[in-house]
């Protein structure tokens, strides 16, 4: 190594280190390791980088020659016994400038790649369970169709692979149907298990009491049960539809989504109600009941704001008045709103749903 720049302080700066190094001639012979290989190798110097390895010939991937070749730094993984590496391998110059040999640097990162295989199977092993959490989510969703005089049909993306926006329409007895729309705040798994406790809580208070009033206060109630953070909360837009009187009688938690009405003679109107969302903040809550009369051929829309603050590429939303103006349009709403979305913003920052139910 005489003609080599390599001093004796930067000989023992090596020796010192704790990874593997070594440097290699461009006949593949070893001309020096430091003190950590040959410890746990033995003398390797003298001997072809290859053999240093038990294997008989050189590497399909040989970046010290490269190295050497094109005076560059190159780096890849090389496995040794049951031991994986990162080698990084860099030219080393004469006193004439010339590259004449590479200097290997072995950095163990076995524990890396075993850490690294687990956390990839534990993302695996997650990817499959929100997979089929998402799946369960919607079918959990109300079939399409017929319902005590409604007809339900509906649009739902999410954001993200699980909503925190959710919807459902249920039979409470022969004349009445349930029907809401709620918003949980945040998405992901948190959001979407709290939709489940919004469904199955609805559908079970709302069996035994036709008060709106004291259906929220249940469900309010049921909701502080769980005793959770102050930053998980929901709002929800519940309805009682009689099929025998047309009368819709609802209560609005805090959903600032107010769900549109579009009358046979084609004119717009707006469900105003106001309430508290359903959350720890709240100790004692009451509810408004409203009550509106139907006629055979209105459409009800439900809706979250993910569909109104839906944003072009100017940063303005898609506001309730592009909404009303897609419903006023009649003829197949809901496909007509969706590709007016699709248009509007290509991406959908937030997730969203709409329910049209339709007086039969």
């Amino acid at each position: 190594m005489e003609n080599i720049k390599l001093n004796e302080t930067q000989l023992r700066i090596v020796d010192g280190m704790i990874d593997w190094v070594r440097v290699v001639d461009n006949n593949n012979t070893v001309l020096y390791a430091n003190r950590k290989m040959r410890e746990e190798l033995g003398e390797i110097m003298g001997k072809k980088c290859f053999d240093v390895f038990c294997s008989e010939k050189k590497c399909g991937n040989c970046i010290s020659r490269k190295t050497i070749e094109h005076g560059v730094i190159l780096k890849k993984e090389a496995a040794v016994g049951d031991r994986t590496f990162m080698v990084i391998s860099s030219p080393i110059q004469d006193v004439d400038k010339k590259t004449i040999c590479a200097v290997e640097v072995f950095r163990d990162i076995t524990n890396e790649k075993i850490l690294s295989k687990k956390i990839n199977e534990r993302n695996r092993k997650m990817s499959e369970d929100i997979k089929f959490a998402r799946n369960m989510q919607i079918r959990m969703l109300p079939p399409k169709g017929m319902y005590n005089g409604l007809s339900i049909d509906y649009l739902y993306e999410s954001s993200e692979s699980l909503s925190g926006d959710f919807f459902d329409v249920f039979k409470i007895d022969d004349e009445n149907t349930g029907v809401y729309i709620c918003d949980v705040v945040g998405h992901g798994v948190t959001a979407s298990l709290l939709t489940v406790f919004v469904r199955q809580s609805l559908r079970t208070i709302a069996k035994g009491n036709m008060s709106i009033d004291k259906i929220m206060k249940e469900l309010h109630k049921t909701f502080l049960s769980l005793n959770l953070d102050y930053d998980k909360y929901f709002s929800v837009f519940f309805g009682v539809y009689n099929k025998e009187t047309h009368v819709l009688r609802y209560a609005n938690a805090g959903h600032n989504s107010e769900p549109i009405l579009l009358g046979t003679n084609s004119e717009i109107s707006l469900l105003k109600s106001k309430g508290y969302p359903i959350a720890n903040i709240f100790d004692n809550v009451s509810y408004d009941e409203n009550n509106i009369s139907l006629n055979v051929g209105d459409k009800l829309f439900l809706y979250t704001d993910g569909i109104t603050e839906a944003k072009n590429c100017e940063n303005k939303q898609y506001g309730v008045e592009s909404l009303a103006n897609i419903i006023k349009g009649g003829g197949s709403i809901l496909k007509n709103l969706e590709k007016s979305l699709v248009d509007y913003c290509k991406i959908h920052k937030d997730d969203y749903a709409i329910l049209m139910a339709e007086i039969i």
